[in-house]
């Protein structure tokens, strides 16, 4: 329609002078229809706002298929491909070195024929020539080994495809190629669908002290803290989406990885513990017979039972006695990974968990008598506890036999079941990494998003359920204070700031904490404060349990939101995660009606860059009553400035428009109006301008009349069209471009639109 009307406009601009050139009902269309459609070239200087881009259709780019419905649940025909381990792993506690083996299970569930494999091996991020290692700036990364000078990366014995004829197992070396932290397994006869493989890899890597901060070594005054992660060669995920999915690792984007079931045997000196993902299937064999009735009793107990104490750490009775090694044995099931930790010096306590199912599970925490004491980890497990069962209740019932909590150099890093925290944190600290790292149990261990290419569907996602725990554990002792969304919108919408659905590898470092998890958090906090905290929660609840254990993309949540809460959230999706628009709104008039404030006051508000939102607006009357409005989204669908009647009785002191700061916004001086003179100002009455005016170059006559104090210019048969009293007989409706300038004895104007002039002069 804006092409349409700047064409007539240009053949108005060619045919001025000549009388009576174009019909009626065209000039009439052009002058009125035009302007009510808010096209403006000048008002772009002012006001960024568009709401044809804001509220354009047509967000999602594809359909819903076989795979994966319109609606954001799994389609009918959705697969996805298996992986099944059986891990050994034995630990050189002096040389820092792990060597093993993994045999892995694949199941194709997908309907293609595969004729390789591709494989993840982590640990090459840390060899000196890996492209992690490239990309770390001068000054330091978090990422990589910090700089450490060691024999980093796997080391790949062999690869060997496992087949079973008539009971016989045989083995057969297959070919396969590495590329930094890929490795192609060549099968030589293919994959078919709905069919299965074994393969059996032996490796070895030494670990480094501090692996991007995901994993390490920590020592403490009674011996090193292994915390060992990324450790086995896993499985790429293969999708409906792109196929293989094979980007490199490089520190800063996490993992994608398929589910199945793991067997884990660990062997390390027989002083340590091991703790790990799962359940530990063979307690008798790897704690004493007193450590097993303290077991037993943490198994029922709400409150947290030492295990093994601080006192005890030093004492060669705390370990079973006759034995230089000891094996570990853990198992978990419908799982996208595994990981363990290792030390002589744990302290070890427990509690149980309750889930609402009536299910238990137990809470674990180990770590050395550096970071004993109330105030830090002997609060651990009550901490671990708490969190569990707070998200359980919440979202989606905690599915593994057992939450351990690791005392480490990392500052926070999650796995199934089993999580590695800074032994340094204490109190708050404490409790809001704990509540973090468990928090990833739901984002991304029950749902497996690609956390390779969207960081925020964990991290974000986690960040915002976060908020909410805190505010339930032990009566809010460590409740976030409210954030002044105002003061942060400088930060979360920074013109530099890349947006949200950036991948985490292709932010500026700096970046990724507001990216991955602040900014989207924030979002879906407001975004439940604009649904309403039951809608919304029933929707997130929805998308957790449709994709328990699945792979949703972003599309998948998007569209699950939308149809659960039954809300089009095509704006707050394409400003806040597509791109990274920038929110301000302003109380730019304020008068009273028909000048009676009795008769209620007319208020006008603008929306004034490219993200809108629902308004809430507070008038406070010079009395000191306040009252709100709360106006929908939908008001900025076709508007850049939205007048409505508000009905007060009295006069007014203060409109403010998002007055609780819930909203970015980034200019807070212009949301109140402070009305002076202990009222609105009078409106200024236009009847000495009331009549019927006609032109010499148009025939088309324009009648002026008065509404809601405002001068009201209309043509016959046409929209009638508010303009904006700007002194002086200067009239304007900006957001068209058209200019009214009465003369001085008020019985005539000049209209300006285009460049062009037309005189109008009463009849």
């Amino acid at each position: 329609m804006c092409n349409k009307i700047l064409f007539i406009c240009l053949m108005i601009k060619t045919t001025s002078n000549m009388k009576n050139i174009l019909p009626k009902a065209i000039l009439s269309t052009v002058l009125f229809f035009g302007f009510a459609s808010g096209y403006s070239q000048d008002k772009e200087a002012t006001n960024n706002y568009e709401y044809t881009n804001a509220f354009a259709p047509n967000f999602y780019t594809k359909n819903g298929t076989e795979t994966r419905s319109a609606s954001g649940q799994p389609g009918p025909k959705y697969w996805q491909n298996r992986a099944d381990y059986k891990l050994t792993a034995n630990l050189d506690d002096v040389k820092n070195e792990i060597s093993g083996s993994a045999e892995i299970t694949y199941t194709n569930n997908s309907p293609n024929n595969l004729d390789f494999l591709w494989m993840q091996v982590d640990q090459n991020l840390f060899k000196k020539d890996s492209r992690g290692n490239a990309v770390i700036p001068i000054k330091g990364s978090r990422n990589g080994a910090k700089g450490q000078d060691f024999d980093g990366g796997a080391n790949i014995k062999s690869v060997k495809l496992v087949s079973t004829v008539k009971g016989i197992s045989s083995e057969k070396e297959v070919k396969y190629s590495i590329i930094d932290t890929r490795m192609k397994v060549e099968l030589p006869t293919g994959l078919k669908p709905n069919s299965n493989l074994k393969l059996k890899i032996e490796y070895s890597f030494v670990s480094p002290f501090y692996g991007s901060d995901r994993m390490g070594v920590e020592e403490t005054k009674n011996g090193k803290i292994f915390t060992i992660a990324q450790w086995y060669p896993r499985m790429c995920v293969y999708d409906d989406v792109q196929g293989w999915n094979t980007l490199p690792y490089l520190g800063a984007g996490e993992f994608y990885l398929e589910y199945g079931d793991i067997e884990m045997n660990i062997t390390v000196p027989s002083n340590q513990i091991v703790v790990g993902s799962g359940e530990l299937l063979n307690p008798s064999e790897v704690y004493t017979s007193e450590q097993l009735k303290r077991w037993a009793t943490a198994r029922n107990s709400d409150k947290t039972v030492i295990i093994r104490s601080a006192d005890e750490v030093t004492n060669a009775s705390s370990r079973p006695a006759g034995k230089s090694k000891l094996t570990w044995k853990f198992k978990v099931t419908n799982t996208r990974d595994a990981s363990w930790a290792s030390s002589s010096a744990f302290i070890v306590d427990a509690a149980k968990i309750n889930l609402p199912s009536g299910k238990k599970s137990l809470a674990i925490s180990v770590y050395p008598v550096e970071s004993d004491g109330n105030d830090a980890w002997s609060r651990a497990t009550e901490y671990t506890k708490t969190s569990i069962e707070n998200y359980s209740k919440r979202w989606f019932e905690y599915s593994y036999p057992a939450a351990t909590n690791v005392a480490g150099n990392e500052g926070g890093m999650e796995y199934p079941g089993i999580v590695f925290c800074d032994y340094r944190s204490k109190g708050e600290e404490l409790w809001g990494v704990t509540d973090h790292e468990f928090g990833h149990n739901w984002f991304p261990m029950v749902v497996g998003s690609n956390e390779r290419l969207f960081a925020w569907m964990d991290e974000g996602f986690n960040t915002f359920i976060n908020a909410i725990s805190s505010e339930d554990f032990n009566n809010g002792e460590y409740k976030a204070r409210t954030v002044d969304m105002h003061m942060y919108s400088q930060i979360l919408t920074n013109p530099n700031l890349e947006p949200i659905l950036t991948a985490p590898d292709g932010l500026k470092e700096a970046s990724l904490g507001f990216l991955a998890y602040e900014k989207p958090g924030k979002g879906l906090n407001m975004l439940r404060q604009i649904l309403g905290e039951e809608r919304f929660d029933k929707a997130f609840r929805t998308y957790v349990e449709r994709w328990a254990f699945k792979h949703p993309q972003p599309d998948d949540f998007f569209r699950t939101i939308e149809n659960v809460s039954g809300e089009s959230l095509n704006w707050f999706w394409r400003g806040w995660f597509v791109n990274n628009w920038q929110f301000d709104q302003a109380v730019t008039k304020v008068k009273y009606n028909k000048n009676d404030p009795k008769q209620g006051v007319i208020i006008t508000l603008e929306n004034l860059e490219k993200m809108p939102m629902p308004s809430t607006v507070e008038v406070k009357t010079l009395s000191g009553t306040k009252t709100r409005v709360t106006l929908p989204v939908e008001i900025w669908e076709r508007n850049k400035t939205w007048t409505f009647l508000f009905n007060s009785t009295e006069e007014v002191a203060t409109v403010t428009v998002d007055p609780d700061h819930l909203f970015p916004d980034k200019n807070t001086a212009n949301d109140v109006f402070k009305v002076e003179n202990n009222g609105a100002k009078a409106a200024t009455k236009y009847d000495a301008y009331y009549g019927v005016y006609s032109s010499k170059k148009l025939p088309l006559k324009v009648t002026v009349t008065e509404e809601d104090d405002q001068m009201v210019l209309n043509a016959e048969g046409q929209q009638p069209l508010p303009v904006d009293d700007k002194g002086n007989g200067k009239f304007e409706m900006d957001q068209a471009g058209v200019l009214v300038q009465f003369a001085d004895d008020k019985k005539s104007f000049k209209l300006t639109m285009s460049g062009q002039d037309f005189e109008f002069t009463r009849n």
